[in-house]
């Protein structure tokens, strides 16, 4: 070995994170995911290499992002390279939550009905919400006393559904553009994509901000409505509400008993349960 001393090479110059991102390939499938973690990055002027360094904190900080918001984009970060810590996805607060309200027509509005239905199918068909992006509506079938939804992955009974579901029906013969759509869960207005238009398929990203809006304005109808005797009740069960995902709602329905539909969240679900059963065990 050579011990004549060496000048050591010199530090290559960092390329601006604006560059820098578009020299990173996306993940394969998480695309839409990766450009809204790239976009974040750079409202805080964060290149990957950065990113890498600072982990998720400044952008779940400065965007006010939830546990499972951090978890994804942890994972997505991940996949396309980036070697960030691996954080879990939370774990359903509380275990058990009364959902039937969310399942409740209290108004006539396309936004209002199309979330009660959604709310409807999943408490008894818990899909991922990549599932319901691509259901369609001839994949629904109305039973004498509950729907049928047939898929490639099998058929389920979903009882309890078929008012919210013929209400939603009914919406969506009043505009045209909703009457002809295929989707279950279509869009309502145009978004900023040059494909968006009414009565399109919605993006996942696009179904969890519709199932939060959902669930925010049915934390707020229950305060607003509570009887002197359940307020402290009403507020509790709101202050959940505004905290709740879709995903969360999935694993609470599935740790609840509704029958699994896909793998995902169903090992979760089980450890809710478990940790339910132990909880009076454990107290005594």
């Amino acid at each position: 070995m050579n011990g004549v001393w060496q000048q050591p090479l010199p530090d290559m110059p960092v390329p601006p994170p604006e560059r820098a991102w578009r020299r990173w390939s996306p993940p394969p499938g998480y695309e839409t995911q990766w450009r809204r973690l790239a976009e974040a990055a750079l409202e805080l002027d964060l290149g990957p290499d950065a990113l890498a360094e600072t982990g998720l904190e400044p952008i779940a900080t400065a965007r006010d992002w939830k546990p499972a918001t951090v978890a994804l984009y942890s994972k997505v970060a991940r996949y396309g390279g980036l070697a960030l810590p691996r954080v879990p996805t939370p774990e359903p607060d509380p275990p058990e939550l009364d959902l039937r309200p969310l399942t409740e027509l209290r108004a006539s509005d396309p936004e209002h009905v199309r979330a009660v239905a959604w709310c409807a199918l999943a408490l008894a068909w818990p899909a991922p919400v990549g599932m319901f992006r691509s259901l369609r509506r001839d994949q629904v079938h109305a039973g004498a006393r509950r729907l049928v939804v047939r898929t490639d992955e099998g058929e389920w009974a979903v009882p309890g559904a078929r008012t919210a579901w013929f209400a939603w029906e009914a919406v969506r013969e009043r505009y045209p553009a909703l009457a002809v759509s295929p989707w279950v869960l279509p869009a309502l207005r145009r978004g900023p994509g040059l494909d968006s238009r009414i009565g399109g398929r919605l993006s996942n990203q696009a179904l969890q901000v519709t199932f939060a809006k959902h669930a925010g304005r049915t934390a707020q109808y229950l305060r607003a409505t509570a009887p002197p005797t359940r307020e402290e009740a009403a507020a509790g069960l709101a202050a959940a509400y505004r905290e709740l995902s879709y995903d969360s709602f999935r694993r609470l329905a599935l740790a609840a008993g509704a029958p699994p539909v896909a793998a995902r969240g169903v090992v979760r679900a089980a450890r809710s349960v478990a940790r339910t059963a132990r909880a009076p065990r454990l107290a005594g």
